[in-house]
């Protein structure tokens, strides 16, 4: 039995390997060598940059219509939320999580390990070094605020004298060096300074490029959104450059450029998806392109390669789709890290609608809400003119290369999550519903809460039990091979096609897992109703199905369950061993945990689960 164990567990990590892909593997192979061994260049770096002025002070009329994201006016702001009621300069070595400190911050970066138990999630210190303030700092000075100004320059200066160049774990990911490049060229813009800047700033934005580029490879390798974010800062940060007189920075230009085409092409599929299957990373994506766009813009530079703009059209459209208007708000889908990479408004984390709207001026050049609202500040801080033509309305929509069935109708919007998996999953959420009445997340995702709390963290947030789907004899759909890579990548052996018929929609998803056991799941949507029908079979023991509810005041009566305003009704053609209602864990926001009511109904048989929630 042990045998046949290890036997299949080779073979799944075996399976897992040829799914990432052998050029992957041997890029991040050929960086980790090159890190022991010394090859690398990014090891002999060395440079120094004296302080001085990063920014002058603003000269220029204020717009009336401008308003500032004031989450740093008085406090500091991490994640999306408040920690700090504080103004003081962050200390850029300390958890805002747990307020532990980096030991000895000044190593080289790459002596520096990945993961300290002692200091906890690395973000935690990561994040005042994204640099989400200097955008901040820059609105308020464009609005007539001179301490602003001086404000920028001094943490800038302090920043630089704790962290100098390529020591301490501030430079450790080249992700997040790219992060600081995109905010300091945004703030620039903001502020009319691109095209004369001040030599500090430029040998500090060089400094960064020098950092970023000799280990490119192994973002790329990641199949994800180091590579677009460390593409945009090579290209943003190289012709930044070259416009101030800088030649050196072609070169950075040249590969920025060659790579944000390669991975828009590669990652973003045709019908939008991304390739990371989180909502949350999706922003990052989008987000991203939409600085390098706005850069280019403003250096009136070339176009991008045509591939980049068909590939945003469509991947706005899907982030378009996915959100909610009444509240911004959409299904907290995949891996969540509390990134939103252009806070330009002082509007809630969780409201996309500001990066919907910006790409959709970009790269669909229509606007996706016509009304007025926070979501049109970032068009008028970075100068993008306000389409006149109107996106469609958002509709029900199947988007069969990532995996998704959108279902609405006037009220309601329903998520079904099924597998199509061309890049490796975070999150064991097949056939995961969402579902969402007038902007309210009704039934919804766990979420993520950290990458680094401890392993029963990163196993319920990241296993079947977070997610509204069914869960076979206590095992996890895929199984996890480390802190983010699962094996036995699921795949759709069957879908029915998305009907439409008048104020009724339905869709439905079959999966077998590596255990045979087999899940085809149902979902229709009506005027008056959400029905779920789950089959399931070659259990051994027992199937469970959850329901991660909104919180509320909830009951048990028989086999239904009831608040205030709703009734979900549960059957089953087996009979049902066990229908409870237990506390559950979510997390909305990044390192924020809290508790909500987890309907589980469990069979001991093969058979059919239906689950009716009628509003």
């Amino acid at each position: 039995m042990l045998n046949n164990y290890v036997r299949s567990n080779f073979f799944v990590k075996v399976k897992t390997a040829v799914d990432l892909g052998v050029v992957n593997i041997g890029r991040i192979f050929w960086y980790r060598l090159g890190l022991v061994v010394g090859f690398n260049l990014v090891k002999g770096l060395k440079t120094s940059i004296e302080q001085g002025d990063f920014f002058r002070e603003h000269s220029g009329n204020y717009n009336v219509e401008l308003e500032a994201n004031d989450q740093w006016l008085n406090k500091q702001t991490y994640f999306g939320r408040q920690f700090n009621s504080s103004s003081e300069m962050p200390n850029w070595h300390q958890s805002c999580l747990i307020n532990v400190a980096v030991k000895q911050p000044s190593r080289p970066w790459w002596e520096m390990a990945d993961f300290d138990d002692e200091l906890g999630d690395i973000k935690g210190v990561w994040e005042a070094s994204r640099f989400d303030w200097v955008l901040s700092f820059a609105q308020q000075a464009v609005l007539g605020e001179k301490e602003s100004v001086i404000k920028l320059n001094d943490w800038l200066n302090d920043w630089l004298q704790k962290n100098p160049p390529y020591l301490g774990v501030n430079w450790k990911c080249g992700q997040e060096a790219s992060i600081r490049v995109m905010h300091l060229a945004m703030a620039s813009v903001i502020m009319g300074q691109h095209k004369c800047t001040t030599k500090t700033l430029l040998d500090f934005i060089k400094a960064h490029l020098a950092r970023i580029a000799p280990t490119i490879s192994y973002a790329i390798a990641q199949d994800n959104n180091h590579g677009t974010s460390e593409a945009a800062a090579l290209f943003m940060g190289g012709s930044w450059l070259v416009e101030n007189g800088d030649e050196d920075g072609e070169r950075w230009c040249q590969q920025g450029r060659k790579w944000l085409a390669n991975r828009a092409k590669h990652l973003i599929d045709a019908d939008g998806s991304f390739s990371q299957y989180s909502t949350t990373y999706h922003r990052v994506m989008l987000d991203t392109y939409s600085m390098a766009e706005v850069w280019r813009k403003s250096l009136d530079l070339p176009l991008f390669d045509g591939i980049i703009y068909i590939r945003l059209d469509a991947a706005t459209d899907w982030l378009f789709n996915m959100t909610q208007f009444e509240t911004g708000d959409a299904p907290n889908l995949g891996a969540n890290d509390g990134a939103r990479l252009l806070p330009l408004t002082g509007g809630d984390y969780r409201d996309f609608r500001p990066s919907v709207q910006l790409a959709s001026a970009l790269f669909v050049k229509k606007t996706a809400y016509d009304k007025e609202g926070d979501w049109n500040q970032p068009l008028k801080w970075l100068r993008v003119q306000k389409p006149i033509l109107s996106n469609k309305k958002a509709t029900s929509l199947d988007m069969p290369l990532g995996g998704y069935g959108l279902l609405r109708n006037k009220r309601a919007f329903v998520l079904l999550n099924y597998p199509r998996f061309r890049f490796r999953p975070s999150q064991c959420d097949a056939l995961h519903v969402d579902f969402w009445l007038a902007g309210e997340n009704l039934l919804r995702d766990a979420g993520t809460f950290s990458y680094n709390a401890g392993q029963e963290v990163i196993d319920y947030y990241g296993g079947t039990q977070s997610h509204n789907t069914v869960q076979f004899d206590e095992h996890q759909q895929m199984p996890r091979l480390s802190r983010f890579l699962l094996g036995g990548w699921l795949k759709t052996g069957f879908k029915q096609e998305l009907k439409v018929e008048a104020s009724e929609a339905s869709i439905a998803a079959r999966y077998k897992d590596r255990f045979n056991c087999q899940h085809i799941r149902a979902v229709k949507l009506t005027g008056q109703s959400l029905l779920v029908e789950d089959q399931l079979s070659g259990f051994k023991r027992r199937a469970v199905a959850r329901w991660r509810l909104s919180p509320g005041n909830w009951r048990i009566n028989g086999h239904q369950i009831a608040s205030d305003e709703y009734v979900i009704a549960i059957e089953s053609d087996v009979g049902i061993s066990r229908l409870e209602l237990i506390e559950g864990r979510e997390s909305r926001y990044y390192y924020l945990e809290e508790a909500v009511p987890v309907i589980e109904i469990e069979i001991n048989k093969p058979g059919i689960i239906k689950m009716e929630f009628r509003f």
